[in-house]
């Protein structure tokens, strides 16, 4: 670590800077969310853009290609999202009577077992309706990450609009047009590589889940594998979450076997997935530790909310690169490795 004591200002200034940004990321996050996650859609469809313009397609034609199926897909997870909320919330009182037998019984075989249930601790964090609150706010947060597509919409037009024209504008911005290119072109290709092999499995995971819960035949078996999905971009915990609902429900439609099982089929498509063939294809070059992207995803989860765990790693990637091409934070970006 090449860090001398005349450098120490530096470091300071730099270290409060940061400070005010990421105060100001924070209190701004609202603002802030959707055009991160239009400029990270529209990386992730800048290289089928390039793709068509390479074979004659006009830029308009070729954007408006990429947007219509775009908008198709939003709209199409919108309906779906909105109606899977309404007829969980339709199916809510059915599940959370049948849940208050299951602890019913649960707590007279405590009680069996010589353990007070009378504690006001045990009640309280077990109760039904708490529990059931928790599928249904599961499910709210997906949906709120909808309310803004709009605005996504309208901003990731505008990148791809522009996007043609991006390099020549940062030639002409920067002394050394050279140098700067090839730190953008490194975290364009990262953040596309990781984006890419991320969706695949994250759908592969999505429909792996489907499948395994419509042949247990438990209800809302797409809602589960389009949230698997959707939870699948965060990473360590995502899977985690997105088991809860299924084995849930699973419990309460077809009893502690059927949530056994339905455990196993999670436990099994997200080891598959997530830790044998994902890291086959992304290898070391994400360039981040283990830890690393634990707590990235614990800083951006505080800083941004569920957008910013979505996109801790490739903004941890971004700011790696950015503190790699300074020699007075290189340093920094070593020990994100």
């Amino acid at each position: 670590m090449n860090l001398k004591l005349s450098n120490f200002p530096t470091v300071l200034l730099t270290g409060a800077s940061l400070i005010i940004l990421v105060a100001g990321m924070r209190t701004a996050a609202a603002l802030i969310n959707p055009f991160l996650l239009a400029i990270f859609l529209a990386a992730l469809f800048s290289p089928f853009l390039f793709w068509l313009q390479r074979r004659g397609v006009p830029n308009a034609l070729a954007v408006a290609i990429i947007l219509a199926e775009f908008l198709v897909v939003a709209l199409l997870l919108i309906f779906f999202v909105g109606r899977s909320v309404n007829a969980l919330t339709g199916q809510l009182p059915v599940y959370q009577e049948r849940l208050n037998q299951i602890m019913a019984q649960f707590f007279v075989w405590l009680n069996s077992l010589g353990i007070d249930t009378t504690n006001v601790l045990i009640t309280d964090y077990l109760s039904p309706g708490k529990i059931m609150s928790l599928v249904t706010l599961t499910l709210s947060l997906v949906r709120g990450l909808f309310t803004s597509m709009f605005l996504v919409f309208l901003t990731v037009l505008f990148i791809l609009i522009e996007a043609s024209g991006f390099y020549d504008k940062l030639q002409k911005a920067f002394p050394d047009p050279e140098r700067t290119l090839s730190h953008f072109r490194a975290a364009t290709a990262s953040v596309n590589q990781y984006m890419a092999v991320k969706t695949i499995f994250s759908l592969a995971t999505g429909l792996s889940i489907w499948g395994l819960l419509a042949i247990f035949g438990i209800d809302f078996a797409p809602t589960w594998g389009l949230l698997a999905f959707l939870l699948n971009f965060i990473p360590a915990i995502g899977s985690f979450i997105a088991a809860v609902p299924a084995i849930l429900l699973a419990l309460i439609q077809l009893g502690f076997p059927a949530a056994m099982f339905t455990l196993l089929g999670f436990l099994f498509v997200n080891i598959l997935f997530g830790n044998i063939l994902e890291p086959r294809f992304l290898g070391r070059k994400l360039g981040l530790s283990p830890l690393v992207v634990f707590v990235s995803l614990l800083f951006w989860g505080w800083v941004l909310g569920p957008i910013g765990m979505v996109l801790s790693v490739p903004l941890t990637m971004i700011a790696k690169i950015a503190l790699a091409a300074n020699e007075d934070t290189r340093w920094l970006a070593v020990l994100l490795e």
